[in-house]
């Protein structure tokens, strides 16, 4: 509601910028036209993934992994950093953070082991592992414009230095801080099927395909609508009670929505500009690693999705391009605020009964930001 709300407002202020002409109907059409397609998929995908949760996919493949761990408490932490990992590059970042942060938690607690270290590792993945595709990332559906529309493996090429540091980073820090709990074993869950094999079969099929769809070539929001629209009829038949208005994210769709006019309003006004004094130019390491520390930080002052649009136009090129993207992406660790995926993800654990000391927190994401930023600058200078 929060963010509906700010988002609402967001939207008055854009109002009144193309009223007083700071932003012209003309820019306003181009802008609309670049970002529907891109809260389409947002929409199509949330729906995708509620209805799959609903369906009982995602508990069948953490139940799964539990089992095929054999009670090695180690082998079950990695099955989950596989499973965050791929939920987060084929189904975005917040998928992971809102459906499988439960799941993971759930299992941890059935096999009587702490859920810290599977939730940490779910939020940092989420955030950290969502640059090598652009569906797993708002951040990089935005980039494909300015980067001329490549294909997704041509992207995934681009970023892949980058973000194979934005993976290791954070699953070596959980293995180090939590060795001694992850080094147990656990009496394995029992097998339980799922309530609707009907629904089950169609939500596994309709993921399964979506995955490869999604890296195809084409447009992104066209496989997840057909995804979404089968889910929708089949549940509709076989377990009406769940649709509801809330699958949409409306709130979300807003917020986004209000951000980006407000910031072409402000790039009208300038703000290229005094960016571009901030962060520099050039494609040195040096100038690399300043344009990804500035980015970082301006996730961590206000949020990932208004630091990249601010900062897209001073970009210039693929590789500073690419900068922006790991500061935003890689960086948005520290404040919660800085990743809305880290305040969904807070939202669920609180929901669970599971507290975050958010100092605690903030430190550690700091001390992992301080590595795998420059390490990911690092890693894409000399591996491209």
């Amino acid at each position: 509601m929060r963010t509906a709300v700010l988002g609402a407002a967001l939207l008055v202020v854009g109002a009144v910028a193309v009223a007083v002409g700071v932003l012209t109907p003309a820019d306003l059409l181009a802008l609309v036209e670049r970002v529907a397609p891109i809260l389409g998929f947002v929409v199509a995908l949330t729906i995708v993934a509620e209805l799959a949760a609903e369906a009982g996919l995602f508990s069948w493949l953490a139940s799964f992994a539990a089992r095929a761990a054999r009670g090695r408490v180690v082998v079950l932490w990695l099955a989950v950093v596989l499973l965050a990992v791929l939920c987060t590059v084929f189904l975005s970042l917040d998928t992971t953070a809102v459906l499988l942060t439960p799941v993971v938690v759930l299992v941890a607690r059935r096999v009587g082991l702490s859920p810290m270290p599977f939730a940490l590792t779910t939020v940092w993945l989420a955030n950290s592992g969502s640059l090598l595709l652009p569906v797993s990332n708002l951040t990089n559906l935005l980039a494909l414009h300015e980067l001329g529309s490549p294909s997704p493996l041509a992207f995934a090429a681009l970023v892949a230095p980058a973000a194979l540091v934005g993976i290791v980073v954070p699953v070596a820090a959980v293995g180090l801080r939590y060795r001694r709990q992850l080094s147990g074993t656990f009496a394995p869950p029992e097998h339980e099927p799922a309530g609707d094999r009907v629904l089950f079969a169609v939500a596994a099929a309709s993921v399964g395909l979506l995955v490869p769809a999604l890296v195809s070539g084409i447009e992104v929001w066209i496989p997840a609508s057909i995804a979404a629209v089968v889910l929708l009829v089949v549940t509709a038949f076989r377990k009406r009670d769940v649709l509801r208005f809330g699958l949409v994210p409306w709130g979300t769709i807003v917020f986004a929505l209000g951000l980006f006019v407000v910031v072409e309003a402000a790039h009208s006004l300038g703000l290229a500009t005094l960016l571009g004094a901030a962060v520099g130019s050039g494609e040195s390491l040096p100038d690399l690693l300043r344009l990804a520390a500035g980015s970082a930080a301006a996730a961590n002052v206000a949020n990932n999705l208004p630091a990249y649009l601010a900062l897209e136009p001073v970009a210039g090129s693929p590789l500073r391009l690419v900068a922006v993207l790991i500061g935003v992406n890689i960086g948005c660790l520290v404040t919660p605020w800085a990743s809305l995926a880290t305040l969904l993800w807070h939202a669920r654990l609180s929901s669970m009964g599971v507290s975050v000391p958010w100092g605690r927190f903030m430190l550690a994401g700091l001390g992992l930001v301080v590595v795998s930023v420059p390490g990911a600058v690092l890693a894409t200078v000399l591996l491209s």
